[in-house]
């Protein structure tokens, strides 16, 4: 007689990509059928229900069970507004948004900014990261000081920026107001923790014997860093570059504070031009066009968001591992 174990399926005949294939096809034909009846809620219940019968016939513990239909919630919070978001989009307008001279320079001010804040973020907070990861004394002030940006207001956080770097701030000489500058600082501000956290993590996983055996044999701190601890640290300086990109590029609240409209040199016309930040742009659309126009524009941006992300990620995957 066939165990309780052996009736059930047996996920490893099948192979984990099969698995994963065969659920999102069932997911995006539940979602379709349901938006198309109109009724999106069933869809949630759907989501909660399949995704317990799934750990169940998979591992089969009320352990495994329990787990996969609470986070499935979450999921149900988090995946449920992009799905329909997606599905309510109505192509013609994405279509004419898609050839906007206007969206182009937004598209364009979305991408380079971030990666001038990510960069900056990289450069300044590799040191800091390796500072902290070996200690010091008063650490703890500059590790709050590093995270402060994590919890202040993001409308605070441009209003110091101005402060500290405004008229009559420590650098007077800067233009920061409707400024690239001024939108690249903003960035920094509240991307920077992500970058030197990161970093720091990884540099923190190496193990200390490693620069011990690289001192031993006559190198000093600099050329352990350059020969040992940098290379096994990339893969974290990487992650955190992506993090602080990501985190720049949804940045609203600072960037509107300092350069609600920034200009900047817009180099496949050649010339200076004005935007918005994307997110900016965005909610400039909406209260403009309505909910339609800015959701077409958010629609591309977030298509083009997602497609750097996962591009980076991808060759991030492919070439560190060989580095670790």
């Amino acid at each position: 007689m066939a165990t309780e174990t052996e009736r059930r399926f047996d996920g490893k005949r099948l192979g984990r990509t099969p698995q994963v294939l065969a659920f999102i096809l069932v997911q995006a034909v539940a979602f379709a059928a349901t938006y198309t009846a109109g009724h999106p809620t069933w869809y949630a219940y759907f989501m909660i229900g399949s995704t317990a019968v799934t750990a169940y016939l998979l591992d089969g513990s009320s352990f495994a069970v329990a787990s996969a239909t609470i986070s499935s919630v979450l999921l149900v919070a988090l995946g449920l507004p992009l799905f329909l978001f997606v599905a309510r989009q109505q192509p013609s307008i994405i279509a004419e948004k898609a050839v906007s001279p206007d969206v182009h320079r937004m598209l364009y001010l979305g991408v380079y900014g971030p990666l001038l804040a990510a960069i900056v973020s990289l450069l300044l907070g590799i040191p800091l990261a390796h500072l902290l990861a070996e200690g010091f004394a008063g650490q703890p002030l500059v590790e709050s000081l590093v995270d402060l940006p994590l919890v202040v207001p993001h409308s605070v956080a441009g209003i110091l920026i101005l402060f500290g770097f405004g008229k009559g701030g420590a650098f007077p000489q800067l233009s920061i107001l409707g400024t690239m500058v001024g939108v690249v600082l903003a960035m920094v501000f509240v991307s920077a923790p992500y970058a030197v956290n990161a970093t720091r993590e990884a540099f923190e996983a190496i193990d200390d014997r490693l620069s011990y055996a690289s001192r031993i044999h006559g190198a000093n701190r600099w050329e352990t860093f350059r020969r040992v601890t940098g290379p096994l640290a990339v893969r974290g300086m990487v992650t955190g570059g992506v993090l602080a990109w990501a985190r720049a590029v949804s940045e609203f609240g600072a960037v509107a504070v300092v350069a609600y409209s920034v200009e900047f040199f817009y180099l496949p016309a050649g010339e200076k031009v004005t935007t918005q930040h994307a997110p900016v742009f965005v909610y400039s659309t909406y209260l403009q066009g309505g909910l339609a126009e800015s959701g077409a524009v958010a629609f591309i941006l977030l298509g083009v968001s997602a497609l750097i992300f996962l591009v980076v990620r991808y060759l991030t995957n492919d070439t560190s591992g060989g580095i670790a």
